[in-house]
């Protein structure tokens, strides 16, 4: 019997901004809801299952969007045999990835940036290229 095999790329179609901030998730979701105007909210962490590795569970906040969403998550975890995990592991300066995707082009990714950078709890906030990420498949949550 002949085989098919089926390649599926997956499109990032959203934009992702990382953050170094000393503080925790919760506390930098309500920093970022104050600076933006917006609400992220507290969602289940993401449990990311990988073959090789244990499995690393990423605590999560979101907003929904009427054509897109708004997601912030934490880079740092611990995995299931509780050693240090990355969920970007070759970007393990940063603390959290704030991914933006907006069908509707409303968002001003400049202005997120500069209301961002000029909170004092956070040291420094980056527009990512997602398509220079080696493991950016772990971004893909949705």
């Amino acid at each position: 019997m002949k085989k098919a095999k089926l390649f599926i790329e997956p499109t990032f179609d959203f934009e992702l901004l990382g953050i170094v901030s000393p503080v925790k998730d919760y506390k930098l979701a309500w920093l970022i809801n104050r600076a933006l105007q917006i609400n992220l909210v507290r969602s289940d962490d993401l449990l990311i299952e990988f073959l090789s590795n244990p499995n690393l569970e990423i605590s999560q906040f979101f907003l929904s969007l009427p054509h897109g969403f708004i997601q912030l998550l934490k880079n740092k975890s611990l995995n299931s045999s509780q050693q240090l995990a990355y969920l970007i592991p070759e970007l393990r300066n940063m603390d959290y990835f704030l991914l933006i995707q907006d069908e509707t082009g409303l968002i001003d990714l400049g202005d997120y940036l500069k209301k961002l950078a000029n909170n004092p709890f956070i040291q420094s906030v980056v527009k990512l290229d997602v398509s220079k990420l080696k493991s950016k498949e772990n971004l893909l949550t949705y």
